[in-house]
């Protein structure tokens, strides 16, 4: 999202200015071309060095400095910007904006740009409910700025509140959001199931897999930038919540079933990602099993449902795209389980392959279309994955709406 895009990263005089130094580094590291301003008072926090080191880039700091990359400084910033960013944004700074004073290097170049601005507040809890700073933020959103909004919890003066700099990840999340122009499934409903269900022996012990919830994650976050109202349910995971999309969190593939079921009818397109557990025990203990005499224990297996051949059954117009972890005959039983359960085309990759595993940020997979043909497709990280999976979704849903129109 931001390999090779303009980000001027606009930096103000609050103690949260030492975070920019983060962000700065992140994006270098998605590759995105970052230039930095900064206002005097945010260099009694951090000096620009640091930035320039980070950024591989001038920092620019006054108006009147000589022009370093552009005729005229400030202009040449605000035209080729992508998207400008104050991380973070003071109540000073939000105040100036909000009543088009550009008297510094930062808002002159607000001013002049037609980029998309993201302001990031941090400030003291006081000052950030002050009834003048709320109505400017609130006045900048409907001249069209976004916002990163604050945190809740203990800040640097001591106190505790709403005021504290947002996530880096949740702001860089919101700057995604912003450079994505196309939308393509703007409008459209996306249900995404992810990681891998537990089913339980004891109430200590239970029978899963190794699924990390990685990819499902992944397409929900995308599903969500490429414009669709995203609903994940999910087993349990220790990934971090996807901002912007319903979480549904279930345990057992019944639970997940009776979760899919209740979301599926008011859907457009449907991917299943989950590792949901073939079998369960056919009973469960209400005590601890303890071990026995001998050492052995016997467990006696039941199959779950097949939530995803349940689909398929009354799929419709919908799209519904399925994944399959294999490990021998990928293609074949990735193409012999698209044609069993209705599906458009699934997404098949061999688990024992370098970087297709599972918990890895990487993965190496293969479309299956439900007339056979195929597409194979390089080493990629999961975002990228989601995101070809995801416009492959949405250009089938649109030539289907077309037919039936």
């Amino acid at each position: 999202m931001f390999k090779g895009k303009n980000i001027v990263v606009g930096v103000t005089g609050s103690i949260a200015a030492y975070k920019s130094a983060e962000l700065v580094s992140l994006l270098k590291k998605r590759e995105a071309r970052v230039y930095c301003v900064m206002t005097q008072s945010a260099r009694e926090f951090i000096t620009p060095l640091t930035l320039r080191t980070l950024s591989q880039n001038p920092v620019f700091t006054e108006m009147f400095d000589e022009p370093r990359l552009w005729n005229v400084e400030h202009v040449g910033l605000a035209d080729s910007a992508d998207l400008v960013m104050v991380v973070p944004a003071t109540a000073n700074t939000i105040g100036k904006l909000c009543r088009g004073i550009a008297d510094n290097l930062l808002t002159a170049v607000i001013m002049a740009t037609k980029a998309p601005v993201l302001l990031a507040p941090a400030m003291n809890v006081n000052m950030y409910l002050n009834p003048i700073v709320i109505e400017n933020i609130e006045k900048l959103k409907e001249f069209g700025y976004h916002f990163a909004e604050p945190e809740e919890g203990e800040l640097a003066c001591g106190y505790q509140g709403k005021g504290r700099l947002a996530s880096l990840e949740n702001i860089l999340e919101r700057a995604e959001e912003l450079l994505v122009k196309e939308k393509p499934l703007g409008g459209k409903r996306l249900l995404v199931t992810a990681g891998p269900t537990r089913e339980p022996l004891d109430p200590v012990r239970f029978i899963t897999n190794y699924s990390s919830g990685k990819m499902g994650y992944a397409i929900a976050r995308q599903g969500r930038l490429l414009g669709a109202e995203v609903t994940l349910v999910s087993g349990p995971t220790a990934l971090r919540p996807v901002s912007g999309v319903r979480l549904i969190k279930v345990e057992t593939a019944e639970e997940m079933r009776a979760a899919v079921l209740s979301e599926y009818k008011n859907c457009d397109v449907i991917i299943k990602a989950a590792a949901v557990g073939d079998f369960r025990p056919k009973t469960r203990s209400a005590e601890k099993i303890k071990k026995q005499p001998d050492g052995g224990l016997c467990l006696e297996l039941e199959k779950n449902p097949d939530i995803l051949a349940e689909l398929g059954l009354q799929k419709g117009s919908r799209v519904l795209v399925g994944f399959a972890a294999e490990t021998t005959d990928v293609i074949k039983n990735a193409a012999d389980k698209a044609a069993r359960k209705n599906l458009d085309f699934i997404v098949a990759n061999d688990v024992t392959q370098p970087g297709a595993g599972f918990a890895g940020d990487t993965n190496q997979a293969t479309i299956v279309y439900a007339d056979g043909r195929e597409r194979k497709l390089p080493l990629m990280d999961k975002d990228s994955l989601a995101r070809i999976v995801l416009e492959e979704a949405a250009r089938i849903l649109e030539g289907r709406k077309c037919r039936l129109n």
